[in-house]
């Protein structure tokens, strides 16, 4: 019998010091998130600095955790992974380093993984817990990535086979969420608590534009954004209820990201449609895919779709060989995925 693959993954990508064990591409040993939200939340968004020193703070001891958590030593782990890229230079560079001394002193292989690829993994990795028994994702898949920095969808033809359909123009759709929610006065991170503010209103009468920039899979946000913060200054009649502005963007950017990934689906022949990323944890974007998706939606449960480590583990372990990296490794803010 073959021994069992245990990988730790690393994430600090941004604002999220991150390690996890997972088993198997499958199996969450070990989940460790030492969030900086509070940190943050004074300045109304993720200041780089601010967020670098915490993870050089933080990090050893995040790892320690996910270890001890996971009953595991470094004699069982096969593999360190960690996000090279996409992200903010310094964040990934203090994750880079720490997997690239760590891997090096304990004799262990290499794996740069890139941060939007590894989003998608999050749905192969079984929870403790589920509501329903564990599926793998079939492939070829339709992948919808909704997350503060990135908005993009892709085809999943196989494991490291990707074709990009479309991608944001301008705004991501949690960068929208970050903004809409300062301009309501609802804190930060915006996506919770313009969530939390809409459920006030389950049918806005309020309706904001919708760019759906036909013949196109790509998304666009800015001008929705405008047309919130003219809305709220009262420059088209009396501002309405904040709960009622709240509820209205909602509806906006969950018509958009839902109808495009199910029409994306059923055009590509897709088997499922695989939503990941920050975003992905909101119940109505959740409830619009179920209803509108001609296939099978996965989507991982909200505690894998914030940044973590376990995403990194499993991706690495399906790209095992090709994610190898050297000990020449750099973190790559702008890495493309594809």
């Amino acid at each position: 019998m073959t021994a069992p693959r245990l990988i730790l993954g690393i994430e600090t990508s941004c604002d999220e010091t991150a390690a996890a064990v997972v088993e198997d591409g499958r199996y969450l040993r070990s989940n460790v998130v030492a969030s900086q939200t509070h940190l943050h939340a004074r300045y109304g968004g993720v200041v780089p600095e601010v967020a670098s020193r915490h993870h050089l703070e933080v990090i050893l001891q995040v790892v320690d955790a996910a270890l001890a958590e996971a009953g595991a030593g470094w004699n069982d782990a096969a593999a360190v992974a960690v996000t090279a890229g996409p992200g903010l230079s310094g964040a990934l560079l203090v994750g880079v380093n720490t997997a690239k001394t760590l891997a090096w002193a304990h004799g262990l292989p290499l794996l740069g993984v890139n941060h939007l690829e590894a989003h998608l993994y999050a749905n192969w990795i079984e929870v403790e817990g589920r509501a329903v028994p564990y599926e793998e994702p079939p492939l070829p898949a339709v992948g919808l990535i909704v997350s503060g920095g990135h908005t993009d969808l892709v085809l999943m033809r196989g494991h490291g086979d990707y074709r990009r359909l479309g991608r944001t123009r301008d705004d991501a759709a949690g960068e929208a969420f970050d903004k809409v929610g300062r301009l309501l006065g609802l804190g930060f991170p915006g996506g919770p608590a313009v969530e939390r503010a809409a459920r006030a209103v389950p049918r806005p009468v309020l309706r904001l534009p919708r760019a759906w920039l036909r013949g196109s899979d790509d998304f666009s946000f800015s001008g929705l954004k405008t047309s919130v913060l003219h809305t709220v200054r009262g420059e088209h009649g009396a501002p309405p209820p904040l709960a009622e502005v709240a509820a209205a963007f909602q509806d906006s950017v969950v018509d958009v990201l839902s109808k495009k990934a199910a029409v994306a689906a059923a055009r590509e022949g897709a088997l499922c449609l695989l939503l990941s990323g920050g975003v992905a944890a909101n119940g109505p974007l959740r409830e619009a895919l179920a209803a509108r998706s001609p296939v099978p939606v996965f989507v991982p449960p909200p505690v894998l779709c914030t940044d973590n480590g376990a995403m990194i583990a499993a991706c690495a372990h399906y790209r095992f060989d090709a994610q190898r990296a050297g000990w020449d490794l750099d973190p790559d803010s702008g890495l493309q995925f594809v």
